[in-house]
């Protein structure tokens, strides 16, 4: 590999980054409802967000980019603090990492009559006791006295319920005394219930911003922003090639196109074309993340005959509802499809079931009731890996792929 080559490498890593969120607002795709929903609730005194939705359609990416953001609206006042929850993350845990991010001046006489005061910064976690209670961060934040933004990200991993349901009494507690700080929370969740649980007190505090996932434009977004970084442009057709394929998730957008590039570079061309998306295809499955790969390899090992492989891409290439679910009868389709032949939901109802169960994963979830569940993957990430493995091992061919989608 020549220099000027690993240079290019490099700078590609830059632009399009699969393994991690976006933090550079200039590479900032899309979601302009979600931004505006975001900016309104922080201009209006005791309302706060939360922002819900799949894993991978990119929360943690507009978390990152929301100062930037506010920045530009000339909201040059507003500080922006931003926090990552983990498993282990308890109620005092959490707002002593929120204030020791944040400073406050304090005005220090020294003794004697002649002394003159001076201003001493120093974090606003020293104002907090050890076991912290919502009203300590009420009189915390008073005392920083400046409009605050606290992005509290991956609030889904906290497992425990007292520590939800006090950021939950927060919330009141910050709205009912129209404290000058605004709380985005930010997790994966099908509804605000799934991240704080059941707080109706707190319905009329909180603009809930659901992500869903990316729009075919949005995906192109991506690519539109990031080609010009590094000098480089893509036939239309690769375009559309790579959004068929993300399913609407940012990451596998960002993995394609990394790869696309880096194989048209690697054969002297600055622009990327429909074959180079093809080549990459595989490239991509073999650098996609190890827990995807092995619970596919979980759900699907089986005998010769047992049909685990198909059935799993049937349900890839079912149609879904907004919060990504399908029914049995909608696999019926694409199986068809795949088989080349009628089948029919009991063809394959034991398969939906077995991949609801420990053994094969579960690499799906249900919910429902007998004979009207309907069921999703587990992590959306899969959905796309199937479809590109299925491709790549002519389960399906582009043309009826491009059929099931409705040519999008």
């Amino acid at each position: 590999m020549t220099d000027q080559l690993a240079l290019s490498f490099y700078e590609l890593g830059t632009v399009f980054t699969p393994s991690a969120s976006i933090d550079n607002s200039a590479l900032f795709a899309g979601r302009k409802p979600q931004i505006l929903k975001v900016i309104d609730a922080v201009g209006q005194r005791g309302q706060h967000a939360v922002i819900y939705g799949e894993r991978g359609v990119g929360k943690t990416s507009l978390a990152n980019v929301l100062h930037d953001f506010l920045v530009k609206q000339n909201l040059r006042a507003i500080e922006v603090v931003k926090v990552n929850c983990e498993q282990s993350t308890n109620f005092s845990s959490l707002w002593h990492s929120v204030f020791r991010r944040l400073f406050i001046q304090r005005a220090i006489t020294p003794a004697g009559f002649n002394g003159e005061s001076t201003n001493e910064s120093m974090p606003a976690s020293a104002l907090l006791p050890v076991n912290v209670t919502p009203d300590d961060v009420r009189f915390v934040f008073e005392q920083v006295n400046r409009h605050t933004i606290v992005i509290i990200d991956e609030v889904d991993r906290i497992q425990d319920l007292e520590t939800t349901t006090r950021l939950a009494d927060t919330v009141k507690t910050l709205s009912d005394t129209a404290v000058n700080a605004t709380l985005v929370l930010v997790g994966v969740g099908d509804s605000v219930d799934d991240l704080i649980g059941e707080h109706p007190s707190i319905e009329r505090a909180l603009v809930q911003i659901q992500m869903p996932r990316m729009s075919r434009d949005e995906l192109f977004e991506i690519l539109n922003k990031g080609l010009p970084q590094i000098n480089m442009t893509m036939d239309e057709d690769a375009k559309v090639e790579i959004a068929r394929l993300s399913e609407g998730l940012p990451h596998y957008t960002h993995l394609l196109g990394l790869h696309s590039a880096q194989i048209a570079l690697i054969h002297d061309r600055k622009n990327i074309t429909k074959g180079d998306v093809k080549d990459a295809l595989s490239i991509a499955l073999e650098q996609a993340q190890q827990s995807i790969v092995r619970s596919y390899h979980k759900a699907t090992d089986s005998p010769r005959g047992n049909l685990y492989t198909q059935v799993l891409l049937a349900c890839a290439l079912a149609p879904v509802d907004e919060l990504g679910y399908f029914l049995s009868s909608a696999v019926r389709t694409p199986m068809s499809l795949i088989m080349h032949k009628p089948y029919d939901i009991p063809a394959f109802s034991r398969h939906l079931k077995d991949f609801c169960e420990q053994e094969r994963g579960p690499v799906l979830e249900k919910e429902g009731y007998p004979r009207r569940y309907k069921f999703r993957f587990k992590n959306p990430l899969m959905e796309p890996y199937v479809i590109m493995h299925g491709l790549s091992k002519k389960l399906i061919t582009e043309d009826e792929l491009e059929r099931l989608q409705g040519g999008n």
